[in-house]
């Protein structure tokens, strides 16, 4: 029996490399990539499961005020977080598919420094034109990233096109969605939006002026206002959303109506507004109580059919004959009263 010549088979195996070369190599790059982004696509999902599965685990912190600084953080947490491992995906897909473009085009002779110049031409162009859209992405991008807003944030928003108030609704890479006190939902372009003013970041601040006249005794109506706000910090109800003690700033203003007491109490952000709706309201009772009418502010009565002057209000009401006389002096001209 002849042996089996084993050099024959090296050359059969080495030719028909030869002659698959070039398909192979396409086909080791391209699996090569598909395997590679799977890898890291699995990766990143891992990454971001941990950090949200770590947000809903959460039960304690160690400071009061981070526990409710936000009603919401961990919300924004997690759609931040979502949403850079969106774009870490995306990302990683392009890179890949555009780095195994290149390679085989290589492999199948391809001048690739040219192909190169070609798509940076076209990228230009097509960056030109787009460039409102790109300006919205990286704009959106980085709101993302330095979480500027979240999800459920009261935010004022100053764009390009005028300014947004309300609640957020979704925080997208193009476009963020605010819906405003009336319900209007609106889409406003990352890239228009020059400034935001978040008010459901870190703590609140609740700013109650109160008016006062000048016949009233301002320590007993700053202690009355002060008892009141420490009242209603004391109610289980509004405990936790109160996170220090009210305080008094004292005189704020003085006119020619009355004097503005100014009271502050530092709140838990997003709460601000029901605590100042509920303070007022208190206010109201106590201010009652103590026997403190508030002044009519800036009330003027114009003085004639010509309407030249203010004056002060009358002390009475006008009868219904004197009513009837427009002139209000039975006959005498405008703004002048009768001998």
């Amino acid at each position: 029996m002849d042996s089996f010549d084993w050099s024959t088979l090296g050359d059969g195996i080495y030719a028909w490399y030869l002659a698959w070369r070039v398909p192979l190599r396409i086909l080791g790059v391209i699996v090569g990539a598909i395997v590679l982004r799977a890898l890291l696509r699995v990766s990143i999902r891992r990454v971001v499961d941990r950090v949200v599965n770590g947000v809903k685990k959460a039960q304690a912190v160690e400071h009061t005020v981070e526990l409710s600084a936000s009603p919401l953080m961990a919300v924004r947490v997690v759609q931040r977080t979502r949403t850079i491992g969106s774009v870490l995906n995306n990302l990683v897909t392009w890179s890949i598919v555009s780095i195994a473009i290149v390679l085989v085009l290589s492999e199948l002779q391809f001048s690739v420094t040219a192909l190169i110049a070609s798509a940076g031409i076209l990228g230009a162009a097509l960056g030109f034109g787009a460039q409102n859209v790109v300006k919205d992405m990286l704009n959106g991008l980085f709101m993302v990233f330095e979480d500027q807003l979240g999800v459920g944030d009261i935010v004022d928003l100053v764009t390009t096109q005028g300014p947004v108030s309300g609640v957020v609704e979704t925080v997208g890479v193009r476009v963020t969605q605010v819906r405003d006190v009336n319900g209007t939902l609106w889409y406003v372009r990352n890239g228009e939006i020059t400034n935001v003013g978040n008010k459901s970041q870190g703590w609140a601040r609740v700013i109650l002026d109160i008016p006062a006249p000048y016949t009233a005794d301002i320590d007993s109506v700053e202690k009355t206002m002060l008892d009141t706000a420490q009242s209603m910090a004391d109610d289980p109800s509004w405990k936790r959303k109160i996170l220090e003690k009210p305080e008094v700033w004292g005189i704020e203003s003085i006119s020619a109506e009355a004097l503005v007491i100014r009271l502050v109490v530092k709140v838990r952000s997003g709460d601000q507004f029901d605590i100042a709706r509920e303070l007022r309201r208190r206010m109201k009772d106590a201010l009652d109580e103590l026997g403190v009418a508030l002044p009519a502010l800036n009330r003027l009565v114009l003085d004639g059919l010509d309407a030249k002057a203010p004056r002060k209000p009358a002390g009475k009401p006008l009868s219904r004959g004197a009513a009837a006389d427009p002139t209000g002096a039975g006959g005498a001209s405008p703004g002048k009263a009768a001998d």
